[in-house]
Parts: structure tokens; C-alpha cells; sequence
């Protein structure tokens, strides 16, 4: 039997170890909570990997519709300003579009495809500016590739390099895009990649850019690939002619897969450079984006070259927007990386209104996702409600800051 000096003394220590037990297992839980364990499978094999806590993506992106803007430094200033102010904590700019960069570039200088200088409004440097304003704030900067392989037939570029750009069975070279008409260049010519390494290397390597993004248009419409230099490597490769059918299995994995291996090279290449860089990718739902644009993502995911993914779900019903963020794939992603939904706040002749975007927020948040706005000017500009209003309905979008750290 216990003495009574025993068990008060046993009370006393209890009394001063409770506090200390709870915090304890507070921290315990944290930890585990922060680095969780996803289990994947690649090649047959089972391996676990550990995971940081996965930062959520709250971004935009600024078009070449956006440079009223992004020419002016004191509207940078007042735009990241209330970005940070609404919580937002990543800017996609476009730095390739229509065949030309939007900054001063010795690599488009070189190659003869660049007649004109994208400068701001006093000659000042538009993307070294935003980077700066943007840091200052706390916000990351992801440089955006938005036309990828992707040229109108009227730039320097198709005019100088015919032979870089495929062709349809048919023979002809253009395809209908948002953009307009435009031809693809060749995703499978070395010439092709070194030129778009080079132009992203220059990138990363002349700004101080947290990474870099690639969207649906790092790819190639499923109808291209029957100009002279890919069916000869195509029939040097596999004994075989190009399938009539440009949706043959086989031709469409082939195509795939050479575009996935210049990927793996441009990251490893990004990577070499900038090691810290965020490799990102913004494309459509998989089952389009492989079956209509020979872009299997997912393989680029499984094979560690993806750090981030942004799916671009541009549905006005909310119902097809839920069953199109809710794919398999997505969930896949969003075990291993930082992984969000494109959403779109407007064009300017097709405005949306604020209480779809945020239907789809909502949506998109209750699932664990991030969200990148797509564009800045529609965010409030252009847009069905009073300034005011559009501007308020943000306000609640994001209410805490959730920054993402710079890793330098």
C-alpha cells in the first residue's frame, strides 16, 4: 500500500509534467502532419517519399492584354500592392507570346525574330521591375511561356525558320487557336528545342525569376507531325510510316513521348542553371491534353520533373467546373506538389461574373486545391459589377495570407 507522502508527491509531479506531455504531443502531430508520406507506384516499384507541407497556390496571370499595366511602374506598384493586400502570393507573367519575348533578349536578337524591344514606358526593364516590386511584397514570380511551341504564320519566327514548323497530313501548317491562326513549330527538331532551352534558360538565368511555367501550349495539336524531318525519324525509329490516322495509338504515344524527353532535358537543363527553380506546368484536363495535344503531363509528373500544376478548368457550368477539378489525376498531383485550378475571371468581349468565381473557389478550396486567376485586368476590369463590387467580391477569396517562401 502506498504511503500518502508517495502519492501526493506522485499528484504533484503529475500536476507539473501535464503541460508538458500535451505540448509534446502537440508537436508531435505537427510534424508528422508536415512531412506526410505519399505512396506512389512508377515502374512496378512501391517507394514512399516524404513530403514539406505543399504551400497553396493563389496567383494570376498577366497577359500581353495586361501591359498598360505592366509598362507603367507606378501601376505594378499599386497592382502587387493590392495583391499582397488580398492575399494572393504568385504572379505569372507572360514572357513569350506570338513568336516573340517580351524582354530584352539576346537569344531572339541573335536569331533575327525580334524587330522590336518590349520596354516600360521611361526604357526601364517591365519584367526585371515587376520582379523586384513583386519580392518586395513577399509575392513569388513565375515567368510564363504562354505560346510553347505555338507561332502566328506572320512572325519573324515562321518567316525566317520555315523548316523549324510541322505539317498535316494535308500538308498545310496552320490550326485555329484563341490566338487566332497559328503554326506549331516542331517539338521533335533539335534545332526547335535548343532554340526554346535557350530562350528559357535566358530567363531564369538573367532574372532573378522564382522558376518558370509552361502552359497547354508546350505541345502539339494531335494533326501535326507529317512534315519531312519527323517522318524520317519516325521511320528510322520503328521500320514504319507515318498511320494515316492521326489519332493511331501508337503514332499518338510516339509523338508523346518525344515530347516528353525534351521536357525531362529542359528541366534537367533549368534545373543545372537554377536548382531551386520552380519547374511549372498549367495544362488542360489529362484525357484532352494527351488525346488532342499528344501532352502527357502526368508522365512529366511521375517522372519528378513537375513542381508545381495548375489544371486550366474553364467551365462556366458549375457542375462540369466540379467534375473536371474532382479527376483522378488531380488528386494524384496534389499528393506529391503544389497543384491548383485555373480559373478564369473574364475575357474582355465574354466578362464573368463574380459569383461564379466565386462558386468556383469555393469549390476548388473544399477539395484542398490553389487557384490561379487567369487574368489581372479582368479581375476587376472588364467585368459585369461596378468596380467597387467586383473588387469586394475578392476581398473574402483569400481571407488569411498563406505566402510562399523563396528558396534562394
Amino acid at each position: 500500500m502506498k504511503s500518502p507522502f508517495f502519492v501526493q508527491s506522485w499528484r504533484q509531479l503529475l500536476k507539473y509534467l501535464f503541460p508538458i506531455l500535451i505540448l509534446i504531443s502537440f508537436v508531435t502531430i505537427l510534424l508528422v502532419d508536415s512531412f506526410t508520406f505519399s505512396a506512389i507506384t512508377e515502374g512496378g516499384r512501391f517507394s514512399a517519399i516524404a513530403q514539406l507541407p505543399r504551400q497553396e497556390i493563389r496567383g494570376v496571370w498577366m497577359t500581353s492584354n495586361d501591359f498598360d499595366t505592366l509598362k507603367n511602374r507606378a501601376k505594378v506598384q499599386d497592382a502587387v500592392s493590392q495583391l499582397r493586400r488580398l492575399n494572393f502570393n504568385t504572379i505569372y507573367p507572360v514572357v513569350w507570346n506570338s513568336g516573340y519575348v517580351m524582354y530584352p533578349s539576346a537569344i531572339a536578337q541573335r536569331a533575327g525574330i525580334q524587330p522590336f524591344v518590349s520596354r516600360g514606358s521611361d526604357g526601364h526593364d517591365i519584367l526585371a521591375d515587376l520582379i523586384n516590386q513583386a519580392h518586395r511584397q513577399g509575392l513569388l514570380v513565375i515567368p510564363w511561356f504562354e505560346f510553347g511551341f505555338m507561332a502566328p504564320p506572320t512572325s519573324e519566327l515562321a518567316l525566317n525558320y520555315p523548316d523549324w514548323f510541322t505539317q498535316k497530313r494535308d500538308g498545310s501548317q496552320t490550326s485555329s487557336d484563341a490566338a487566332g491562326e497559328v503554326m506549331w513549330l516542331n517539338p521533335f527538331h533539335p534545332q526547335v528545342q535548343q532554340f526554346i532551352t535557350n530562350l528559357v534558360l535566358e530567363t531564369v538565368t538573367q532574372y532573378d525569376a522564382d522558376g518558370i511555367q509552361f502552359d497547354d501550349h508546350m505541345s502539339l495539336p494531335y494533326e501535326f507531325g507529317y512534315d519531312q524531318y519527323t517522318v524520317a525519324l519516325y521511320t528510322q525509329e520503328t521500320n514504319n510510316t507515318p498511320p494515316t490516322n492521326p489519332q493511331d495509338a501508337a503514332w499518338v504515344q510516339w509523338r508523346a513521348d518525344k515530347i516528353t524527353a525534351f521536357m525531362v532535358q529542359l528541366n534537367q537543363a533549368v534545373k543545372q542553371r537554377k536548382p531551386q527553380a520552380i519547374f511549372s506546368v498549367s495544362p488542360n484536363y489529362y484525357d484532352f491534353a494527351y488525346k488532342f495535344h499528344l501532352q502527357d503531363w502526368l508522365s512529366w509528373m511521375r517522372q519528378n520533373i513537375v513542381d508545381e500544376l495548375i489544371v486550366q478548368v474553364y467551365r462556366p457550368n458549375l457542375q462540369s467546373f466540379v467534375e473536371n477539378i474532382s479527376r483522378l489525376e488531380i488528386q494524384e498531383a496534389q499528393q506529391i506538389i503544389p497543384t491548383g485550378i485555373g480559373i478564369m475571371t473574364g475575357l474582355r468581349n465574354n466578362p464573368v461574373p463574380i459569383q461564379q468565381i466565386k462558386a468556383q473557389v469555393r469549390a476548388t478550396q473544399e477539395r484542398g486545391l490553389g487557384v490561379t486567376f487567369f487574368y489581372y485586368e479582368s479581375l476587376w476590369n472588364d467585368a459585369p459589377e461596378p468596380l467597387d463590387e467586383r473588387q469586394a467580391g475578392f476581398e473574402n477569396i483569400f481571407p488569411s495570407p498563406a505566402l510562399r517562401a523563396r528558396v534562394e
